[in-house]
């Protein structure tokens, strides 16, 4: 493989981050179960394929510019929430304030969808138009940012949408 060339790795985990944000975006779009079953497939293939980014370093730096703006965050997120209705809500056990809390630390599959969107639409943003050296930069800087923040969070939103998901029928 030519130095210049990215990995199969690296351009699918791109493709994925790309399909993701597709799924984020029409959310509205699909009925409850159906963007369960859309998310539950994603977000274990993300982690993976974020996981498999094995870029050791970059000759420049590049920063990725955050280019979601707060009212496209917001409108994702609430498009999401009116769509899992009372499933949103979740306890959350890896957070770190629990340790300290006498009380349940909540979370929703909203928010924490939200964020993964944020990251991953800053990332495919940020790949447009620039070589590979760059999005060699900006993976490393994803790579560091799935290890450090959203890896958990896609980790703990999988736990909170696959109860969602195969408790429903029983309910």
């Amino acid at each position: 493989m030519d130095n210049n060339q990215l990995s199969p790795n690296s351009l699918a985990f791109i493709a994925l981050a790309n399909e993701y944000c597709s799924a984020i975006e029409k959310a509205s779009e699909y009925d409850k179960t159906d963007f369960m079953v859309q998310m539950l497939k994603l977000l274990p293939r993300i982690y993976i394929s974020a996981s498999d980014i094995n870029i050791k370093e970059s000759s420049v730096e590049y920063y990725v510019e955050p280019y979601l703006d707060e009212d496209v965050y917001n409108n994702v997120r609430c498009n999401i929430a009116a769509l899992m209705a009372e499933d949103d809500v979740f306890l959350e056990t890896f957070e770190e304030d629990m340790k300290y809390s006498d009380t349940p630390v909540s979370a929703t599959i909203s928010e924490d969808l939200a964020d993964i969107y944020q990251e991953l639409y800053n990332l495919v943003a940020s790949v447009r138009d620039v070589d590979n050296e760059a999005i060699r930069s900006i993976l490393i800087t994803c790579k560091e940012d799935f290890a450090t923040f959203w890896g958990q969070t896609l980790c703990n939103v999988l736990r909170a949408l696959h109860s969602a998901f195969y408790n429903h029928d029983q309910q």
